[in-house]
């Protein structure tokens, strides 16, 4: 089975294809804009695309002709979304148009990452069927790749997930557990909100879920996350105890205080128990996910 990447320079695309590039009966080809960033580059091929050039899209993807493309590019950054409208779109919609076309032209199954931001936040955590009503433009973009996925011509499966943790090498973005626990290891104090719910999901558990949709061709909308509904204070708490950090320094506040950008869905969250039952998805729990990730960070 032959399956491309994309986004591989990233945190989740650096998951796949280190988690599985020897896997029996898979073909992985890593793509990326610019050049390969990962350290090892055993077990797989690379090739450059930038997911923005429709051309490029095409030409690779006819070329390639995979049996499954592993959507993992995005903008994720939440504000930068807010504040560069245009080059979201790009990024999150535009692009998503462009390999659908090509996913249509050699029969490939699109997997599609999507985002728990899709959701206003009033009455999570949520099932597949929650009814979408996103609060920014980085959720707005989001559900407009749904649709255009939904529409697709080609086999589709969206996996929405929720916050995403872990570390791999040159990342270009922190995360949650990160940030709370470099911050405190430098005695600063950090502002955390006490209003906001979230399922983590450690990056992992979210590249296992875009395997097994892939491997087992499975089609649909699935909810890939991690399982406890946590407020993003306890998160925080829970990352100072793990690394014996001080837990003095982590004030606790409001999100209206913090006057970000873009507006976030205070009390989100999945129900995994589709992905569970039809693909098998076994996720780690928050625990485990702070030790696999400070294992990785030596």
């Amino acid at each position: 089975m032959k399956i491309l990447v994309t986004g591989s320079n990233g945190l989740l695309g650096q998951k796949i294809i280190q988690g599985y590039k020897h896997k029996e009966g898979i073909e992985l080809i890593a793509t990326a804009r610019g050049e390969n960033r990962m350290i090892d580059k055993a077990g797989y091929s690379f090739e450059s695309m930038d997911i923005t050039q429709a051309d490029e899209v095409m030409d690779l993807i006819k070329r390639i002709k995979p049996d499954a493309v592993i959507h993992a590019a995005a903008m994720t950054n939440v504000d930068a979304c807010e504040t560069d409208k245009e080059n979201c779109k790009k990024v999150n919609v535009d692009a998503v148009e462009y390999l659908v076309r090509a996913c249509e032209k050699v029969d490939a199954h699109l997997i599609h990452v999507s985002t728990d931001f899709i959701f206003n936040g009033m009455s999570g955590p949520y099932d597949e069927n929650g009814i979408p009503d996103p609060l920014s433009y980085y959720g707005w973009s989001k559900l407009e790749a749904e649709k255009i996925v939904m529409n697709a011509k080609c086999r589709w499966t969206i996996l929405r997930t929720v916050l995403v943790i872990g570390v791999t090498e040159g990342m270009s973005r922190s995360n949650i557990v990160l940030w709370v626990r470099d911050s405190l290891r430098r005695g600063e104090r950090i502002r955390v909100v006490n209003d906001q719910w979230r399922t983590p999901t450690l990056a992992e558990d979210l590249a296992q879920g875009c395997m097994l949709a892939a491997i087992k061709e499975k089609e649909g909308v699935y909810n890939i996350s991690g399982e406890e509904v946590m407020s993003i204070l306890d998160i925080a708490y829970r990352v100072a105890d793990h690394f014996d950090l001080d837990k003095d320094l982590i004030d606790e506040v409001s999100s209206e205080t913090l006057n970000q950008p873009a507006k976030r869905p205070p009390r989100t969250g999945f129900i995994i128990t589709k992905a569970k039952e039809e693909l098998g998805y076994e996720p780690h729990s928050f625990s485990e996910s702070i030790s696999i990730i400070d294992s990785q960070s030596h």
